[in-house]
């Protein structure tokens, strides 16, 4: 069976995936959008402030990234009860995840609060940065809890098939972060700590609107609000492989960094920026894979596997034509695009061709988040994870050659650069793309049923 052709009724599956994946998207820039306004407050407070923030954010985001699978694992599963006409059980397992993510959350954050020093003293900053980014980490660990519940009640909605709840939450929440980090931070002059204040006061709103909702649904379904060990250690089970896959797409990042890092300032530095424009590309691409996990889960749930299949398709052709257009436009603008981050003449003379094979790879990208979508939907996360590190195992190699290699080689700047730009944007897309592309092609993922 081809991948991409022609679908009949295209058009209904065409409005069932944007009514999923556009409010999707706008709940997914909300969270680079909290950080930017943080970084823009914080700024103004000083040099100092902002490297701490910049120190306490990176361990933070590492934490609750590796525990996004309480959403991914959520969303499929219950989708997959829904699918099956049990609503009333799909709530339960969904509230069952979010007592998984408030167990998590607690004694992360406890461990978290007790380490923040030592944690941010890895890095070996200055004294004064390190004090800063402690500071703000103890605090922020105390939201921590916050953070993991609005994972696991964004998968239970979206798995119930409603994307716009969490978008307005998001919204409603980067409001009130603004408006208390400004409060606290220069109102009651309480400097960088005052960001982590606001940022857990409007984390816990959030988590009261959350509360509220699932509550009312619950109550309509006369579903149960009380946590069930099969249904917790179900949720877990499959996180544990959500998590070795994600853990797997880190360690990629984290690599390409350190590759850049070898190459010299000046690559790292346009390094940081290539990732911006891909990691900016991914969120646009994301909210199809999230619209594909629970459209895949329900229909799979409800054995219906014609209609999987034309999920699949139309996704696929969505995320391709997606990746095109976006590539098209990021191409275009590569060359004068790393002006509007930086004025540095020699990171503005390495930039333009990453950021050029980054948006080549661009159609690439859609094919890869999509079925990543996909599979997550239908909890094939066990293939997820192993492939996961098959994937990592191929890009390892040329990253270290990129980075062994080429300094002290007389090569130019950008050619290093655009070494390993493509290392990251063919080989290790590529392999994902081969993995993903073979598994979608076998039957052994239709898995029918709740």
């Amino acid at each position: 069976m081809p991948l991409i052709k022609p679908t009949p009724g295209a058009s209904t599956t065409d409005r069932e995936i944007l009514a999923l994946a556009v409010p999707a998207l706008g709940a997914l820039v909300a969270e680079p959008v909290f950080l930017l306004v943080d970084s823009a407050l914080v700024g103004h407070l000083g040099r100092v402030p902002l490297a701490g923030l910049g120190l306490a954010s990176a361990v933070l985001q590492t934490v609750v990234g590796l525990m996004v699978f309480l959403a991914y694992g959520t969303t499929p599963a219950v989708a997959r009860r829904l699918g099956a006409g049990d609503r009333a059980g799909a709530i339960s397992l969904g509230v069952d995840g979010t007592w998984l993510a408030t167990a998590l959350g607690v004694a992360l954050g406890a461990i978290g609060f007790l380490a923040a020093p030592y944690l941010v003293g890895l890095f070996s900053a200055a004294s004064e940065v390190t004090q800063q980014a402690s500071a703000y980490l103890r605090v922020a660990m105390i939201g921590l809890p916050a953070m993991l519940i609005v994972y696991a009640a964004t998968g239970l909605l979206r798995g119930l098939q409603d994307t716009r709840t969490p978008l307005a939450v998001a919204v409603a929440g980067f409001i009130a972060n603004a408006g208390l980090n400004g409060f606290f931070i220069y109102g009651l002059h309480l400097g960088v700590v005052g960001s982590a204040v606001g940022t857990d006061v409007a984390q816990w709103g959030m988590v009261a609107a959350y509360v509220v909702v699932i509550v009312r649904r619950a109550r309509a379904e006369h579903a149960s609000l009380r946590p069930h060990a099969r249904g917790v250690l179900g949720v877990a089970g499959a996180g544990w492989w959500l998590l070795i896959r994600t853990a797997a797409l880190r360690a990629a990042l984290l690599l390409a960094t350190w590759a850049a890092t070898r190459l010299g300032s000046v690559e790292l530095a346009g390094w940081q920026l290539v990732m911006t424009v891909f990691n900016t590309l991914a969120f646009a691409l994301d909210a199809l894979a999230i619209a594909a996990q629970a459209l895949i889960g329900h229909g799979l749930g409800a054995s219906d596997v014609d209609r999987v299949r034309a999920v699949l398709r139309r996704c696929l052709q969505w995320g391709i034509g997606a990746g095109v257009v976006l590539g098209a436009v990021v191409l275009v603008l590569s060359p004068w695009l790393g002006r509007a981050f930086t004025s540095d003449p020699h990171v503005l003379a390495v930039l333009p061709v990453g950021v050029a094979l980054i948006a080549v790879a661009a159609p690439l990208d859609g094919f890869v988040f999509v079925l990543d979508g996909v599979l997550i939907g239908a909890g094939d996360a066990r293939y997820l994870a192993l492939t996961g590190l098959l994937n990592l195992s191929c890009f390892v190699p040329c990253a270290v050659l990129v980075a062994v290699l080429v300094p002290g080689s007389g090569l130019p700047s950008w050619l290093g650069f655009a070494l390993l730009a493509a290392s990251f944007a063919f080989i290790y897309l590529g392999a994902r793309a081969l993995t993903l592309g073979l598994r979608a092609r076998s039957p052994r993922w239709l898995v029918t049923g709740a």
